[in-house]
């Protein structure tokens, strides 16, 4: 919303501050609401949400089908792509407030659901939303540590053969990607990291196919293809109670997969204005990723249990399941780096972003935040350094302390799958559409959103199971 200043010249009310809102200062164009220009397009959108979904999980989806088989596992994958993509745009509709080409622009997902819902489902929105973020950023410190890590270990392997357990601490491979992200932090917004995404969405390519093709060769080794239609088999290691938390932590892992819903908005919030309208494009844009993403998670995953069975990794790439080419390895394990450096990024714009809102508003007339200057792609100020280094240092020293945080990962993702994937998108659906209470389509959307809640809480029981096993070992900075 613009407001007068007295001068007859409108400005920017301060707490309405987009995810582009860096821009400010030096745009030459401005949109209609008077904020800064939108540049992104459907392909921008899209190496966006292709960054966020198809993260490193898509190696560990062969553990997933081995926990539930060659029926339940492609099954389950394909229902939840449909789910996902449907919800979606259900939230893609939301973006703005009224007319789709015309009506308020809403900025983030905390503003949907604030112009939709309003009251204290705003609060928790924002609480599940940015505690998921946090996490994820966690989890992704980890991820990457253990991708470089696998890197030396290859070579190790190779070197000194299989026998040689080849340890090492992942701690100075978490504060290598800490300070790396301390860099790319600078960039102001989400406007401005639409390369890093496009390289990031290549990376995860790069990386899936070489799994897909060692998952492939591994099969033709074997001379037949492994597993079962009920997936792991009681016995052997294995009890009756563990399937069924296996089984419930592999129905989450693969809803989690696709899950990209707490950053749709602000993807959203990037794309030039109509026409066509933002909507109609990110429903494009969410369509060819969402498609695209289940074409390699139905190959990954089953080529990878196709080629180990019961018995495979966590991780195609770094539980070694595959040794050699080590080479190849490496390569891979690069791609999966370079991948999480940028969706780092993609999922912390969005906290950046609020905290920043936050501090124009409380203090607008100072020097120690508004004052910036740039350098390429970078938008440098006092305080975006500080703030920005602060939470990186933050989620770095905290993947130090809890390496197993992986599996708490796991939990906030059971916990706000729902809400944030499928209660919100329906619920503001309904009150934006004026969808009648009692019709077929009312009952339909209450159905999916009350299936997805089964979902997500027995996803979660799965999930706290697992993260009292990792407590059992647990030691501090025992990475």
């Amino acid at each position: 919303m613009a407001v007068g200043n007295g001068s007859g010249k409108k400005v920017v009310a301060p707490m309405e501050v987009s995810v582009e809102a860096g821009n400010a200062r030096d745009a030459a164009f401005l949109d209609d609401d008077g904020r800064p220009r939108r540049s992104g397009t459907f392909w921008t959108a899209s190496a966006h949400i292709i960054t966020a979904v198809i993260g490193s999980g898509v190696l560990s989806l062969a553990w997933a089908i081995a926990q539930l088989g060659w029926v339940a596992g492609p099954a389950v994958m394909l229902l939840f792509a449909a789910v996902i993509y449907y919800t979606s745009t259900l939230l893609a509709e939301c973006y703005r407030t009224g007319d789709p080409a015309t009506g308020k622009r809403n900025y983030t997902y905390m503003d949907a659901v604030r112009s939709n819902l309003g009251g204290g489902r705003v609060i928790f929105c924002g609480i599940i939303q940015y505690a998921n973020l946090v996490g994820v950023a966690i989890g992704y410190t980890i991820a990457s540590s253990i991708s470089m890590r696998a890197i030396r270990r290859a070579d190790c392997f190779h070197a000194n053969g299989h026998a040689d357990p080849c340890k090492s601490s992942s701690n100075p491979y978490m504060i290598l990607f800490g300070l790396v992200q301390i860099v790319f932090s600078q960039i102001p917004d989400f406007d401005q990291i639409w390369w890093l995404s496009i390289v990031a969405a290549v990376m995860s390519f790069t990386y899936s196919g070489i799994g897909l093709s060692l998952g492939i060769a591994q099969t033709i080794s074997n001379g037949a293809i492994k597993g079962s239609l009920t997936g792991i088999s009681v016995g052997l290691g294995i009890t009756s109670m563990q399937k069924v938390w296996r089984s419930l932590q592999a129905f989450g892992d693969i809803a989690f997969a696709y899950s990209f819903s707490n950053i749709l908005i602000e993807i959203q919030d990037t794309i030039r204005a109509p026409p066509p309208s933002e909507a109609k494009v990110m429903k494009n844009a969410t369509r060819l990723s969402v498609s695209t993403t289940t074409v390699f998670y139905m190959l990954c995953g089953c080529m990878g249990y196709a080629a180990f069975g019961d018995e495979a990794p966590d991780n195609l790439l770094t539980g070694f399941g595959f040794y050699e080419p080590f080479w190849l390895l490496d390569i891979a394990n690069v791609a999966i780096v370079v991948h999480l450096v940028g969706a780092y990024q993609v999922f912390c714009q969005p906290i950046f972003a609020f905290v920043e809102r936050w501090a124009r508003s409380t203090w607008p007339d100072s020097v120690f935040i508004a004052r910036e200057f740039r350098v390429g792609p970078f938008a440098l100020s006092v305080f975006r350094l500080t703030w920005r280094s602060a939470f990186v240092c933050f989620t770095t020293v905290f993947a130090m302390l809890l390496p197993f945080f992986g599996n708490v990962v796991g939990l906030l993702g059971a916990v706000s799958f729902w809400p944030l994937t499928v209660y919100f998108p329906v619920e503001m659906y309904i009150k934006q559409r004026a969808v009648p209470r009692g019709s077929t389509q009312w009952l339909c959307l209450k159905m999916l959103s009350f299936g997805c809640l089964i979902v997500s809480i027995a996803a979660a029981a799965g999930s706290i199971a697992d993260v009292i096993e990792a407590l059992k070992v647990y030691k501090p900075f025992s990475g």
